[in-house]
């Protein structure tokens, strides 16, 4: 069981976790304990269909589980509290999607929905993240037609982060990117995680274990939808 420090609430608690799939009495992942307290870079690292995404996603409550239950911040996740969740704890998939339009219409896209009508796009800190990957402001004109897969990914963070989510749910962001924008994106998240490290977490799921110890403090190891160790 992976446990937060003593006398610390978790942001995010799953206890038992497992889902079978549909109509078999085989399991997918079964008996999944672990917690995100504030200030941690968790991993989870195995081979392919070890359970990794299919366990991130089910922390981001996109898909269904068979047993189990995730709390935040020590709480259970009521029906009307899900969009509230959904907001501070934030999914990222492998190749996320972008608009038709500049980098600045994407980046904008999350404060035209309806949970954050009338609040207003942090131009400065797009700007200063912008900067912090060694582009200029001119990238923000950027249609995203002419992006490349790896630039498409970036935005896609960049787009995560300016929503300030306080858990950051990673599921192999950097897969078949190359090694310049692999450093950049994590560049960028360490960035944000040490911003506000004593607020702020993130779970990144890594095929790559060298990647899974550079980026993590604790690195939690699956094999046929099971913990078997951490680090």
């Amino acid at each position: 069981m992976i446990l937060a420090p003593r006398g610390s609430i978790p942001l995010v608690d799953v206890r038992g976790l497992g889902r079978r799939i549909p109509n078999s009495s085989h399991w997918l992942y079964r008996n999944i304990d672990l917690n995100v307290a504030p200030g941690d870079r968790l991993a989870l690292a195995g081979p392919t269909g070890s359970g990794k995404s299919l366990i991130l996603r089910a922390i981001a409550l996109l898909d269904p589980v068979d047993q189990g239950d995730i709390a935040w911040c020590g709480e259970p996740i009521r029906d009307a509290s899900v969009p509230t969740y959904r907001r501070r704890v934030l999914y990222l998939q492998q190749g996320s999607p972008v608009i038709e339009g500049t980098v600045a219409d994407n980046l904008k896209l999350p404060f035209s929905l309806h949970h954050r009508r009338g609040q207003p796009f942090p131009r400065t800190q797009a700007r200063e993240l912008v900067a912090g990957l060694g582009k200029d402001s001119s990238f923000l004109d950027s249609h995203s037609n002419n992006l490349s897969g790896g630039e498409r990914q970036i935005v896609a963070l960049l787009r995560a982060l300016l929503g300030d989510p306080t858990v950051l749910l990673l599921d192999e962001p950097s897969a078949a990117l190359d090694p310049q924008t692999t450093a950049s994106l994590e560049r960028l998240v360490q960035s944000w995680h040490s911003a506000a490290a004593a607020e702020r977490a993130y779970i990144w799921v890594s095929h790559d274990p060298l990647q899974a110890e550079r980026i993590a403090d604790r690195v939690i190891y699956l094999k046929d939808g099971s913990i078997v160790r951490s680090s």
